[in-house]
């Protein structure tokens, strides 16, 4: 027999984790043109902030291209052979970034002096407001809160909020 206390928490962990999902973020490594030749890794992070939780998708052709995350001396020399972390699997690779810190990847073969290289900086996410407590206190701004680097639509805030308030409210009439 579950007590209320045991569905309140299976319910505010569901919760967590359905906010920890619309949080996180997945960006394509290179946009449109994936990781290979020719592209300029060094602009396209330029213009990106990279959290603990976030995923880089790295799309590429494996029978060309590989990912290897190295340190920073072995991406400045674009040296593949004492590398961290082999991230090729399948040409449609992605990989979580766990920590804030500096991270390097580079292409073997070659193709990192052809500019098949990336380092992008690893932040810890902002912290997010708490949920309102009641319905009637939640407030519907013009603007979608922002956590981290990622917008979340009035929309999405909405059903937040209100399957928050459904589940306390189912809560306390157990």
């Amino acid at each position: 027999m579950r007590t209320e206390g045991t569905i309140l928490l299976v319910r505010v962990t569901m919760l967590l984790g359905l906010i920890k999902w619309a949080a996180s973020g997945l960006d394509k490594v290179g946009g449109k043109y994936g990781w290979t030749q020719n592209v300029n890794y060094t602009d396209w992070a330029v213009h990106r902030h990279f959290y603990v939780g976030d995923w880089l998708y790295f799309v590429f052709d494996k029978h060309l291209y590989t990912v290897l995350e190295v340190n920073q001396t072995n991406y400045e020399q674009c040296f593949d052979h004492e590398f961290i972390t082999n991230i090729t699997r399948g040409g449609r690779d992605v990989y979580q970034l766990t920590q804030a810190r500096p991270y390097y990847f580079i292409s073997s073969g070659g193709y990192c002096f052809h500019g098949m290289k990336l380092a992008i900086n690893v932040e810890q996410p902002l912290p997010a407001s708490p949920a309102p407590s009641s319905f009637s206190s939640a407030k519907i701004n013009a603007s979608p809160p922002q956590i981290g680097k990622h917008f979340i639509t009035p929309a999405v805030t909405f059903v937040v909020t209100l399957v928050w308030v459904l589940l306390f409210a189912r809560a306390r009439s157990f």
